[in-house]
């Protein structure tokens, strides 16, 4: 089962982060794409106030958030923070999370970052995920990666993955990125796997324009303080526009639908993002 990935979504969307610095997530339920990163040329400071909401049948309610996050670069460093309140099931809970994205060389950059919610039983107690990069062909346009992860819940149960997956990025205006994420979670050492593709289209700094499919199973899924869904599919589709109003600032708007066996929910992002 996911818990996005924290390199970085933390917004329901795919993409809807930097690409750069795709944000850390608290959100569990989708597999996350690996980060359509690579090393800013240039000093990076940025901020990105977002909002969500959330719409699910079945009587569990509506989700909404309000998430604040932050890049800042210095030598080969990228720092990532974000914060987020969120009200999921009808109870309020807050998520922070910390990452640094590390550029070894022309070639290797790698990530590594760590979260925790407050308690509230949808959010991590802990979570930590890393993942190495390696830049392909004449042209380093191809990045591939591999990842693993550990996510905590407050219920007990605990999910441990390995992911794999590539992201090409054509001269422009195309980017294409898959991934796989196979997953144990205990107790009950409950094994599943998911996939995703996504397309990107646009140019950085104008419009980049991103769609999503993410399928396959999950472990658990907590839809209570005392309840939870083990080892069953999901589908999630997804559509994300980033638009700069100018070269250092922008607005992000994106949609989303998801289902499982027990509710389908179907939301809107939307979000301001500055380039200090």
């Amino acid at each position: 089962m996911l818990k996005p990935i924290l390199l970085f979504p933390l917004c329901f969307l795919a993409c809807a982060a930097p690409a750069f610095a795709q944000p850390l997530s608290s959100h569990q339920e989708t597999a996350v794409s690996a980060p359509l990163v690579q090393a800013p040329a240039e000093p990076l400071r940025s901020l990105e106030l977002s909002t969500g909401a959330q719409s699910l049948t079945g009587g569990y309610g509506n989700w909404n958030d309000v998430t604040l996050r932050g890049a800042y670069g210095v030598s080969r460093h990228v720092f990532q923070a974000e914060a987020s309140v969120q009200r999921r099931f009808n109870e309020d809970g807050a998520f922070i999370g910390l990452g640094d994205t590390y550029t070894f060389n022309e070639d290797w950059y790698g990530s590594l970052a760590v979260g925790a919610g407050d308690g509230a039983f949808y959010l991590p107690r802990f979570r930590a995920d890393a993942t190495l990069y390696r830049k392909f062909l004449p042209g380093r346009n191809l990045v591939g990666n591999v990842g693993i992860g550990y996510y905590k819940a407050p219920d007990g149960h605990s999910d441990r993955s390995v992911s794999v997956g590539a992201a090409y990025y054509f001269e422009s205006p195309w980017i294409i990125e898959g991934g796989v994420r196979l997953n144990s979670s205990n107790p009950g050492s409950v094994q599943t796997q998911q996939q995703f593709a996504a397309v990107t289209y646009g140019r950085d700094k104008q419009d980049l324009i991103t769609a999503r499919y993410a399928w396959g199973g999950e472990g658990y899924l907590a839809t209570g303080p005392n309840t939870q869904l083990v080892n069953f599919d999901s589908r999630e589709a997804s559509i994300a526009w980033r638009h700069w109003l100018n070269p250092r600032t922008g607005i992000l708007v994106g949609a989303n639908r998801y289902s499982n066996p027990l509710y389908r929910r179907t939301g809107l992002n939307v979000g301001i993002f500055h380039n200090f």
